[in-house]
């Protein structure tokens, strides 16, 4: 994907994972990249890994994104052409088991913060008739999996949310995006007691972020008049 240079990219969740990958794949295409992260300094490491700027945030904290909104454009000089939400919260456990504060955590990074993010981005797109917003979704936001009550109902919302989106952007040059891969082999499965979830995928079974990343890629080097409103991805083997 050839990218201009003026080009400009916020990718949220970038200190590892999903979020690192896509901001490494941005970054070499010539995207001026800006990473966000709740942990400063593995996002600085991140970021000086890149050349990126580096804008620590919690992006379910509306105030916080307002201030991320402000310091985006200080260091763009202007808004950004493209958001990437890729920050998120994963726990397994049956729906009789789940603790509230992981319920709430999850609705909190995987809900609250792409909605609270395409609030604060999306105005100054439709100013522009010119932008693109992606979103990281699951299999779990389109198929009920086991142990997957809190994630599942985060991840179906969204869904719900990008179908909206995707109505209210026709005819306003904004193009939306949201993107369902299958499990993927990142440090959130560090955590999660695979003796009391039986059934999971294998790690060496599942996508790699860069898989992932490469989707990105494909939906925001599109022509203007290409729209990809859902794009599900997944891993076969031999």
């Amino acid at each position: 994907m050839a990218s201009s240079p003026e080009k400009s990219v916020l990718v949220t969740g970038a200190s590892r994972g999903i979020g690192f990958a896509v901001a490494r794949a941005l970054t070499h295409e010539g995207w001026r990249t800006a990473v966000v992260a709740r942990n400063k300094a593995a996002l600085q490491r991140a970021a000086d890994s890149l050349g990126a700027l580096a804008l620590p945030a919690d992006i379910s904290d509306a105030d916080a994104v307002e201030r991320l909104r402000d310091d985006v454009r200080a260091g763009f000089g202007g808004p950004p052409h493209a958001l990437v939400n890729c920050a998120g919260a994963f726990d397994l456990a049956p729906l009789a088991e789940t603790d509230v504060a992981s319920f709430d955590r999850q609705l909190a990074a995987n809900l609250r913060g792409p909605f609270l993010m395409i609030r604060a981005f999306l105005p100054a797109m439709l100013d522009r008739n010119a932008g693109h917003i992606v979103s990281i979704g699951s299999v779990a936001g389109r198929h009920a999996l086991p142990h997957n009550g809190a994630y599942a109902a985060s991840k179906f919302g969204l869904r719900g949310l990008h179908a909206v989106l995707d109505l209210e952007l026709r005819d306003t040059g904004v193009r939306s995006t949201l993107i369902e891969p299958a499990a993927t082999a990142t440090s959130a499965w560090d955590s999660i007691d695979r003796d009391r979830t039986p059934g999971l995928p294998r790690t060496e079974d599942m996508l790699s972020p860069d898989a992932v990343a490469d989707a990105v890629l494909y939906a925001l080097a599109r022509p203007q008049d290409t729209v990809i409103p859902l794009l599900a991805i997944e891993r076969r083997t031999r």
